[in-house]
């Protein structure tokens, strides 16, 4: 039982402090003279639901036989529940999972034993279950709404199912509810004096706390390769590491990560480094380090990134090595850049790139899951005005988009311990690269969301890119494409979809995992596994039936693939050559810019 007095204070505490978030909020909003998008969401929201309800409502008996399904699943449950709260001289044990809840029986936020042992909070957590997923069934059974809508209502419907969730209320969350009697409010005082200084932090836009980033120092213990800054620009620093072999492939190896979030992804820490790994495999390893854009970049678009970014890399790569033929890895977006460049070298007869690894990369974007949701007209037309405004995208919004691909993971467990719990969070190297935000410039982040999300121009053969209109037939280098089996900011089925769009050989791997964790999967770890199978040539479902699971990293395959196309080896290089002037050690400068 909690100390009632003490309980009685903290809430009265709690109630204070609310006032003080509830004010900061406001101040911050009215000093930027900036409204809240909250409103526009909404009305965006009720919008997309409106069509989706129009489908049900033209058709009464289509309607009542839903109805009628949900009102069956819940006398079904009501009836199991009062069963179990009636007074029996036997224990009842829980009731079975319905169809519907089955579904989400390792849900984790449903972890906690008295969520199936207490009757009262397997009631709610059952009811919640039931209603989201009636409500998931109409949204996926509205069969002549375009599938962007409902696209759309999924995602909307997915915000607000995870904001609703039991798990995130003190009444309705059985460990919650114990841990505030047990602390006698206590965590609830905290909480919101972290949510009233987060807020302030922020300057109103509230950034959820997800891990102690102050226990993270790049250089110190976050990437921390050895190499050096060999070339720089006003858009790139081209880091070369130093070898840790004394032989090394010829052909050297150029890492284009996405510029939306920085390169150290890729090395984190020594345990979970890819470049740290590929130099250890005797690879020359050079790393585009993106520029943190400002308003002095606003007018840096695709073309600028292609020819100051990886067209500038490569040249200061062959003055290092003396090697023009180089070995490619895009990230993400990166990827994307990569490709678009294959495309644009190959209408030129540019020949200096011999082969491509494409990580997580879409080049497809018909099948690009929910990040369209983001990308229609109006919305694109929206960001262009605000960006109009400052030069550049600010780093938050596309964390926050990323987050909202899956609230119940990336948000909502975060606000309940920072927030409900009262718990500072837990050092967490990905996280804290995660939280390290990126601008973008705004003509680079205009061309890429109209002509890849809204009108997939480069798989269509329609882009043009510094004068060239772009084919990705031409490009008919060797490449290996990685897909991730539970992305959802490049979902397999579109990375999968991509490779037809190749004129050469392309193998393509399943990874296990997401976005990130299967990507950084090292060998000393190695969770997940990957699927190996025939050539990407009929349909995602397909390949994944005859695709072989193999155990271990994807790491381990492609270093075989990669030695396989250029197996000359030399002796190992230092940083630069002897030709080119060292700038400073990596990870660089640029890296170190805060958003």
């Amino acid at each position: 039982m909690p100390n009632f007095d003490t309980l009685a204070k903290n809430m009265g505490q709690f109630i204070e402090l609310s006032g003080q978030a509830t004010t900061a909020y406001v101040k911050a909003r009215e000093a930027k003279g900036q409204e809240s998008g909250f409103s526009k969401d909404v009305s965006d929201a009720f919008k997309t639901f409106g069509q989706i309800a129009e489908y049900w409502l033209n058709d009464p008996a289509r309607l009542l036989q839903a109805q009628t399904a949900l009102s069956s699943q819940f006398m079904d449950l009501w009836a199991s529940s009062l069963q179990r709260m009636t007074p029996s001289t036997a224990p009842t044990a829980p009731a079975n999972e319905g169809p519907t809840t089955a579904k989400r029986v390792d849900d984790k936020r449903f972890t906690d034993p008295e969520w199936r042992e207490n009757p009262f909070f397997d009631f709610i957590r059952k009811s919640y279950l039931l209603g989201t997923g009636w409500a998931n069934d109409l949204v996926q059974g509205a069969e002549s709404v375009d599938p962007a809508t409902r696209d759309k209502a999924r995602f909307y419907l997915r915000q607000i199912s995870s904001a609703v969730s039991p798990s995130n209320f003190v009444g309705t969350n059985p460990e919650l509810l114990r841990e505030t009697l047990k602390q006698s409010g206590g965590n609830l005082v905290r909480g919101m004096a972290k949510l009233a200084d987060d807020i302030k932090a922020s300057h109103g836009d509230l950034k959820v706390r997800q891990t102690d980033a102050s226990k993270f120092e790049l250089g110190v213990n976050m990437a921390l390769t050895p190499g050096k800054v060999v070339f720089r620009n006003d858009l790139i620093e081209l880091l070369q590491y130093a070898p840790q072999t004394e032989t090394v492939l010829k052909r050297p190896l150029l890492i284009v990560p996405p510029w939306i979030n920085k390169f150290y992804v890729l090395d984190l820490n020594p345990e979970k480094s890819f470049i740290r790994w590929a130099v250890q495999q005797g690879l020359t390893v050079f790393v585009i380090s993106w520029v943190n854009p400002d308003h002095r970049h606003a007018d840096k678009d695709f073309a600028s990134y292609m020819e100051d970014g990886i067209v500038a890399a490569l040249g200061a790569v062959e003055a290092s090595t003396g090697e023009r033929q180089v070995s490619t890895v895009g990230y993400c977006v990166g990827g994307t850049l990569l490709a678009v460049t294959l495309a644009y070298m190959a209408a030129r007869g540019d020949e200096r790139i011999a082969s491509a690894t494409f990580l997580t990369t879409q080049v497809d974007f018909e099948h690009a899951g929910d990040l369209k949701i983001f990308a229609d007209e109006a919305q694109i037309a929206a960001l262009e005005t605000q960006m109009q405004s400052k030069g550049f995208l600010d780093g938050s919004s596309m964390s926050q988009a990323f987050n909202m691909l899956r609230p119940e993971d990336l948000i909502w467990p975060y606000l309940v311990d920072s927030y409900v719990k009262g718990k500072d969070p837990l050092p967490f190297d990905l996280l804290a690269w995660n939280s390290d935000a990126t601008r973008m410039p705004a003509a680079n982040h205009s061309f890429y969301l109209r002509n890849c999300y809204l009108e997939n121009k480069l798989a269509r053969g329609l882009m043009e890119v510094g004068g060239q209109r772009l084919d990705l037939s031409r490009v008919t280098i060797p490449i290996y494409n990685l897909a991730t089996r539970e992305d959802h900011i490049a979902p397999a089925r579109s990375v999968f979809e991509g490779c037809k769009a190749f004129g050469g050989p392309v193998r393509f791997v399943l990874a296990g995992s997401g976005h990130i964790a299967g990507v950084v999967n090292p060998p000393s770890r190695a969770k997940y596994g990957f699927w190996l199978g025939p050539t990407a040539t009929g349909g995602y479902a397909e390949w994944l039936e005859a695709a072989q699971h193999q155990p271990g990293t994807w790491w381990l395959d492609w270093a075989a693939w990669q030695t396989a196309q250029a197996p000359e080896t030399v002796p190992a290089r230092a940083p630069g050559g002897g030709v080119l002037d060292l700038l400073g050690d990596a990870p660089g400068t640029y890296v170190r810019v805060k958003a």
